[in-house]
């Protein structure tokens, strides 16, 4: 499988004809930045502008944004903008100074967690997060095992990529990580004992390598995996066993949490179970970078006894006041509560049209974060088919899952009733089409 066919959705050049502008910009990209980055989309898109729940191209074209969570309050939300350019224009420094409105933050973020979860550290991506992580659970648990599921994404960091088997072959090896099935997604099977089942699998086979268990890093709304929500509570078996054998449970928050799967504002919860650690990164400051681990006391202990943790950019003044902002309009607007609605409404339009079609096969997810299998003789290239005819109806989505068969749907928490008209009015026509 080549590298731009392992990636879902990912942009062919030459399958395309695209502007003249688009196709000297296209040129000019790849001359600049190398072969290693991917474009979206048969056609590339080109926003220059975006509002909410909408992103504008050159020509003013409005286009409903359907998949974009980094922006998670909607785009350019102006609360925002004003936080993050008062406190730039203020001051901007680093976290080795006393400072208010860390701790003002802080104290404010962990109050949402589980009360054993107490303690915060600040990076800039969800990718260090989850490597500090790591590096936090080897010191803990004296171990370097990892357990991770076949299609997850934790991150780009040389220890992140190598828990990120979506990358695909050019990921970095580590015999240290294993892999195990994602939820099966099937009603009629009792998911929690089959993933336990597979957690104990890989547990025996280090074991048996003589390797030491350090962590279980479970994105939990398993965004690579296909997308998988229920039932819920099926996590806390692994998680028991994990812990069982000496390990740590990483709960990787970067996609399902700040509300994102309505009925929690983190994803962890809706399982039952109070994670050891819990990254979160992307919409914490909807679209500036800024990221975080919480943990609980006794895990970083011994970590911040041995060691001393600096990023310069992890936790600074600019970055805080905007994650504030982000924070309290998730809160103040009600966007957990309204993201439980609309993704209910959206799963029920969904439901609706599945019911007759011989293209979708099954709609999971929760909330605004919903993932829709594509059957037939070649799912992949039907998943494909439906991802680019939306495109071309200016609805942006992409798509998810090992064979890229899952429709990956996750708009901005302001996606509202006229945004989900629009989506089905698109979809339809689509659908009709396959």
């Amino acid at each position: 499988m080549s590298q731009d066919q392992s990636m879902a959705n990912a942009f062919v050049p030459g399958k395309a004809v695209l502007s003249p502008t688009d196709e000297a910009l296209l040129k000019r990209r790849t001359r600049a930045l190398g072969p290693a980055y991917r474009l979206f989309y048969e056609e590339p898109f080109h926003p220059v502008r975006g509002e909410g729940v909408w992103l504008y191209d050159q020509e003013g074209n409005a286009y409903l944004d359907a998949y974009n969570n980094v922006a998670c309050v909607g785009h350019c939300h102006p609360r925002v903008v004003e936080a993050m350019a008062a406190q730039a224009s203020l001051l901007t420094t680093h976290t080795r100074y006393l400072q208010n409105n860390i701790v003002d933050f802080a104290e404010d973020l962990l109050s949402s967690f589980p009360g054993e979860l107490s303690q915060i550290m600040f990076t800039c991506t969800g990718s260090e997060a989850n490597d500090l992580a790591l590096r936090i659970a080897q010191v803990k648990t004296k171990g370097t095992g990892i357990i991770v599921t076949e299609n997850a994404y934790h991150g780009v960091t040389l220890a992140a990529a190598a828990m990120s088997p979506s990358l695909g072959a050019g990921a970095p090896k580590n015999e240290n990580i294993f892999k195990i099935p994602a939820p099966t997604g099937r009603k009629e099977v009792d998911e929690a004992e089959i993933f336990r089942a597979n957690v104990e699998k890989a547990l025996d086979e280090m074991a048996a390598r003589g390797i030491r268990p350090a962590a279980l890093f479970i994105d939990t709304i398993f965004s690579s995996d296909g997308i998988f929500s229920h039932p819920k509570g099926f996590l806390k078996p692994a998680v028991e066993a994990i812990r069982a054998a000496g390990g740590l449970f990483v709960a990787d928050e970067v996609q399902p949490g700040f509300a994102r799967t309505g009925e929690e504002m983190w994803g962890f919860a809706r399982h039952g179970v109070v994670p050891d650690m819990v990254s979160m990164g992307k919409p914490m400051g909807n679209g500036y970078p800024v990221a975080a681990l919480v943990i609980r006391p006794d895990v970083i202990a011994d970590f911040g006894n041995q060691t001393r943790y600096f990023n310069t950019f992890g936790g600074n003044t600019t970055a805080i006041a905007t994650a504030t902002a982000v924070w309290s309009i998730i809160r103040e607007e009600g966007l957990l509560q309204k993201t439980l609605q609309i993704g209910k409404a959206f799963r029920a339009e969904l439901e609706g049209v599945a019911k007759g079609s011989d293209v979708i096969c099954d709609i999971r997810g929760s909330g605004l974060f919903i993932g829709v299998q594509i059957t037939g003789e070649d799912p992949r290239a039907r998943t494909s088919r439906l991802v680019n005819g939306l495109k071309k109806k200016r609805i942006l989505i992409s798509a998810s899952g090992p064979d890229g068969d899952v429709l990956k749907i996750r708009p901005p928490l302001v996606f509202d009733a006229r945004a989900l008209d629009f989506f089905m009015t698109g979809f339809d026509e689509v659908l009709k089409d396959i």
